[in-house]
């Protein structure tokens, strides 16, 4: 279970004023490009789950994963989720042979989960989004300050990684309150945007 603090900022210049704030504290920067992969009856996403292949900084690494059953209530996320390491070229491949995914099964065990549990014997590939992610250090949490960029806008978003999800939120809800910067509590997921095809009300 993957459960995570999600707060939306409204416009870039509370992204910038966020990320100016916690410069000290930046990591590293990440690249991301998401594609998403369903079957063309769209079984995944009508059972509230997604198959994505993530390519990290011009595919120097790559990650399947498969999200199910995911629950945003008042900025807290908590989602199922099972992630693999795949080798970037080969991953490349699926996004025009996506049924190559298939293939995997004998070796990844989640398409062997969703070949046996959701039927899954065709795929389509969905498309997706890119994201700008700095990683911070601040007060022993990992914040992520994301800036992703769909064909429709662009949205902005911090996220961290929580085994003490309200403790933390409130923790980064006086950061942002104490420094004038507007949010609002995440009401739907990256992928959840993508598919509506339009950015959230402000």
């Amino acid at each position: 279970m993957e459960v995570e603090v999600k707060l939306r900022l409204p416009n870039s210049q509370s992204h910038q004023k966020l990320s100016n704030l916690l410069s000290p504290f930046h990591t590293t920067t990440l690249i991301q490009e998401n594609i998403f992969f369903d079957t063309p009856t769209t079984t995944l996403a009508v059972s509230n789950a997604a198959l994505r292949i993530r390519f990290y900084n011009l595919d120097s690494y790559a990650v399947l994963s498969f999200k199910s059953k995911p629950e945003l209530t008042q900025g807290i996320s908590r989602v199922e989720e099972h992630e693999e390491p795949i080798d970037p070229s080969l991953a490349r491949s699926f996004l025009t042979d996506p049924n190559g995914l298939l293939g995997l099964s004998n070796k990844s065990q989640i398409m062997e989960k969703l070949k046996g549990e959701f039927g899954v014997d065709e795929l389509i590939c969905l498309g997706g989004f890119k994201n700008v992610r700095g990683v911070y250090d601040w007060k022993g949490l990992k914040l992520e300050v994301d800036e992703t960029v769909y064909d429709f806008g662009v949205c902005y978003e911090i996220e961290c990684e929580s085994k003490e999800p309200e403790r933390d939120k409130e923790l980064i809800e006086g950061l942002l309150m104490e420094n004038g910067i507007d949010y609002v509590y995440s009401d739907i997921n990256k992928f959840g945007v993508f598919m509506s095809g339009k950015l959230p009300l402000k």
